[in-house]
């Protein structure tokens, strides 16, 4: 779908130009067998994507921004970040409108450790089962009875059409969001400037910022997916507003912090308040599974 999304605004730029889909399914789409974090990671989404720039056979590859690992494997680049759509966590049930409302106990289907951590944080009475599969997989399962209710993002929702199935969009406050959630990313191979130029027109000067933010957080505290971590950033003129968490998988122990720069520096926004976490305690959180800050 948000390739198809991609296709459209170029052909609308460059009518002359041609443009094709090459249908291709990941590692992170057939391996459905366990959480994510314990699989691989994030970089499952893109490693086919990437193997067919590699070898000539597509020009570029769009991503969802939160898949995309926070250090890109040399000899490619994000060519463009386009304009945000609604950033945020869609819970999604078929009894209950808000998470509030979900009785003790219930059973909330997620794969993410970054919405898991922050669910129990908030409701150590609910109980957190691993869900994969597509989104219309997810709402089978959904539909079925196996979750009360289950954790979805309500940029991809709406991309594929099924607004009406988000029960209640969660806040920042209820859920931080992952790093560049909401946002598409546009690669190519470095030595493609012909291609890097096409794509420039696509990308959004306010969403890159708040992104680059963002994933500089992500960065900084180890930059691996099986961290328990959020970012986001908001922009206002030439100011942005940086959030973020770290969390150990049961909630138990959370770390948030918050501070404000210049969109002309993001990646030195991003940088500080990661070190703010570490100093409040990150290291030990992360430590604890694994995980490194940078």
């Amino acid at each position: 779908m948000q390739a198809r999304h991609i296709r459209a605004r170029l052909q609308e730029l460059y009518p002359a130009i041609a443009v094709e889909l090459l249908g291709m399914t990941t590692t992170g789409d057939r391996e459905l067998g366990g959480p994510l974090a314990t699989i691989g990671g994030k970089g499952l989404f893109i490693k086919e994507l990437e193997e067919a720039l590699a070898d000539g056979r597509a020009d570029l590859a769009v991503h969802s921004m939160k898949d995309v690992p926070v250090q890109m494997p040399a000899g490619f680049v994000l060519a463009a970040i386009t304009a945000r759509e609604d950033p945020r966590d869609a819970f999604v049930s078929c009894r209950w409108r808000t998470l509030a409302e979900l009785p003790p106990g219930s059973c909330v289907g997620t794969s993410s450790l970054r919405r898991s951590s922050q669910l129990l944080a908030k409701r150590p009475d609910l109980r957190i089962e691993s869900l994969r599969g597509n989104v219309q997989t997810r709402l089978r399962k959904l539909d079925e009875g196996a979750y009360d209710a289950i954790i979805l993002a309500v940029a991809g929702l709406k991309r594929l059409g099924l607004a009406h199935r988000i029960s209640s969009a969660l806040e920042p406050e209820e859920s931080l969001p992952a790093a560049g959630q909401g946002a598409l990313g546009l690669e190519c191979r470095s030595d493609r400037s012909d291609v890097a130029a096409l794509l420039a027109p696509l990308g959004d000067a306010g969403a890159a910022a708040c992104v680059r933010a963002e994933r500089a957080v992500a960065h900084g505290l180890g930059g691996n997916c099986q961290m328990p971590v959020g970012a986001f950033a908001v922009a206002a003129g030439s100011a942005l507003r940086l959030r973020a968490f770290v969390a150990s998988p049961d909630g138990k122990q959370y770390l948030a912090a918050e501070r404000a720069g210049a969109v002309a520096a993001p990646e030195a926004l991003g940088q500080a308040l990661a070190a703010e976490l570490v100093d409040k305690g990150a290291a030990a959180i992360l430590a604890a599974i694994g995980a490194k800050p940078r």
